[in-house]
């Protein structure tokens, strides 16, 4: 594996200016998604920095710009919400919430070594966006009371929602009025001028002034001061009663940056037509989130917005990445000081655009109308995200899923089991095989799989086998089948001992590949002969039913000698194995 990302000076001037563009239009979002996950302006930036510039420089899709980014702000959230709620102390409790986000980045380095990469946005799209709408919701909700000009109250979404009627009996007209301007601006924007400049960062300016000019004399809650210097390291801290809350927070906040930043990079991918090294950008998203942590950052991951601009602004490489982290910096350290008189609402404002931004509204409105059980999956994870948990909103939303994918597939596979005695239009048969089956006269009975053999499918292959009737051969096909699962395999050994002690031949057809090896390991092969194992069908209907004919012309020579005849029926022509 390269050691870094994909990086060369032939698009030096594209990836700057894309680098730069980003940068733009991080700034703002950084500074709010710091102040609404409760670790502080600072923070946020500082995360959008160590992030963006390690997963540049690791990472395995060269277009991707990484930072803090909704989804990851509202795991966050919580996670500072409930350390500092149960900790010794509040510098301690932030102290383990950075901890988390360091364990989150190892959570996903381990992924990205374990190659797990391509299986870990393998989910269907209904849970994605379920989930993904129900974190714009609770980003959404958080934003309601530095909304109202009000500290959020305790709780999340719930004390949130339950504060409503206070919240809004004690209403700051001014800090609201600025954080309704916010949202106009970034809505109402012309799409023209918000291809020369990104709206968020208008509406930071436009408040901010305003506020300076127009509300002099009103107090508003302000960012403060930030520090103008390098952060110090934070090293990891625990507290033995909350370590199973940050291993579970640090698996939650790793998974979803997993999830958020490939599917980012798709997008880049479909943008760039080029394809991500998936496993590889685990990695580099997780040195980010680790470094991030190390130094008090808050945790990101692939941010479509500025993954979108600096392709469109001419980033082609991880060069811009590491331009868009560098202007970041040199703001931080020489700018700092100008974001202390920002409005606590208007980064309010921007947070709550980001939350209805995130809501899947064009397939919240056609859900339905594609599939009904799909819609109330989705609705379901909506709920329990908002509600319950994030992971048990995935759990839930994935196994109900999966179960009825896999009934669906049951059903369809099932169909594909089929029993017949004659030549009939149930199974594609050529006109020697029409022939030897009907010569058969409802002896001789053809018994055929085809398609993969899950475990659903075992059920039917039992309802097949209980309904054969009177029959002295049995010749199972199971040539058109590439994969023969684990209880399906159980119920055709079943199928194939039960015929065996009711004194019927068996046949078997076409067992190659890996449905041959599971047969042999189940030790099926030592129940037929050597020589009822064929490669064609036509050749086992013909033995079948040359069986029938020797065995009764052996009954009427000797009928009473048994147990010679049972050594005449176990005898078939040769065939090719």
């Amino acid at each position: 594996m390269q050691l870094t990302n994909r990086i060369h000076f032939r698009n030096i001037r594209g990836d700057i200016f894309g680098g730069v563009t980003a940068a733009v239009i991080a700034l703002p979002m950084a500074l709010a998604f710091g102040v609404a996950s409760g670790a502080g302006a600072a923070s946020g930036l500082w995360g959008a920095v160590l992030v963006g510039f390690f997963a540049a420089l690791f990472g395995g899709t060269p277009t991707l710009i990484s930072e803090p980014t909704g989804p990851m702000t509202v795991i966050m959230t919580a996670v500072i919400a409930n350390l500092t709620a149960t900790a010794s102390s509040t510098e301690q409790g932030m102290a383990m919430a950075f901890t988390v986000v360091m364990m989150a980045g190892i959570f996903q380095i381990l992924f990205g070594l374990l190659r797990l990469g391509k299986y870990i946005t393998m989910m269907p799209y209904t849970v994605v966006s379920g989930f993904m709408s129900g974190i714009g919701i609770i980003l959404a909700i958080l934003q309601i009371a530095p909304f109202l000009g009000q500290a959020s109250p305790k709780g999340g979404v719930i004390g949130t929602l339950q504060a409503i009627p206070d919240l809004l009996g004690n209403i700051q007209p001014v800090e609201t009025i600025l954080a309704v301007i916010t949202v106009a601006i970034i809505w109402f924007m012309p799409s023209k001028l918000k291809r020369i400049v990104p709206p968020q960062l208008i509406a930071l300016v436009a408040g901010t002034v305003l506020s300076l000019i127009l509300f002099q004399g009103v107090e508003i809650r302000r960012i403060g001061e930030i520090s103008a210097t390098l952060p110090a390291m934070q090293l990891p801290t625990f507290e033995i009663p909350q370590l199973r809350l940050m291993f579970v927070d640090a698996v939650v906040l790793g998974m979803l940056g997993c999830i958020d930043a490939l599917l980012t990079s798709v997008v880049a991918d479909s943008l760039t037509r080029t394809e991500h090294n998936s496993n590889k950008e685990l990695i580099g998203q997780g040195l980010g989130n680790l470094v991030s942590g190390l130094f008090g950052g808050i945790a990101g991951a692939g941010a479509t917005m500025g993954t979108v601009v600096n392709i469109q602004s001419g980033g082609r490489t991880a060069l811009s990445g590491l331009t868009r982290a560098l202007v970041l910096l040199i703001v931080i350290l020489g700018a700092a000081n100008l974001a202390a008189t920002i409005p606590l609402a208007v980064l309010a404002g921007i947070a709550l655009k980001v939350g209805i931004d995130i809501i899947d509204w064009d397939f919240l409105k056609r859900a339905h109308k594609i599939s009904v059980k799909g819609a109330l999956i989705m609705y379901g994870v909506i709920l329990l995200t908002v509600l319950v948990d994030l992971i048990v909103a995935v759990g839930v939303g994935v196994f109900i899923a999966n179960i009825l994918t896999i009934d669906r597939m049951s059903q369809l596979r099932s169909e594909s089991v089929k029993a017949i005695s004659d030549a009939d239009d149930t199974i594609n048969l050529n006109a020697d095989e029409k022939r030897w089956l009907d010569e058969g006269n409802g002896r001789v009975l053809l018994f055929q799989l085809s398609g993969p053999m899950i475990f659903g499918v075992a059920k039917a292959i039992s309802r097949e086998h209980n309904a054969i009737g009177e029959c002295d051969v049995i010749v199972f096909d199971l040539s058109d089948v590439p994969h023969l699962g684990v209880t399906a395999s159980l119920a055709l050994e079943n199928a194939i001992e039960e015929a065996v002690e009711n004194g019927r031949h068996v046949f078997l057809v076409g067992a190659a590949g890996q449905t041959k090896r599971r047969l042999n390991k189940l030790k099926v092969f030592n129940l037929i002969p050597p020589h009822h194992l064929y490669t064609n069908r036509v050749e086992a209907l013909k033995d079948a039913v040359n069986a029938i004919f020797s065995a009764s012309s052996t009954q009427e020579q000797t009928p009473d000698a048994s147990s010679d005849q049972d050594q005449i029926l176990d005898f078939g022509t040769s065939a090719t194995n």
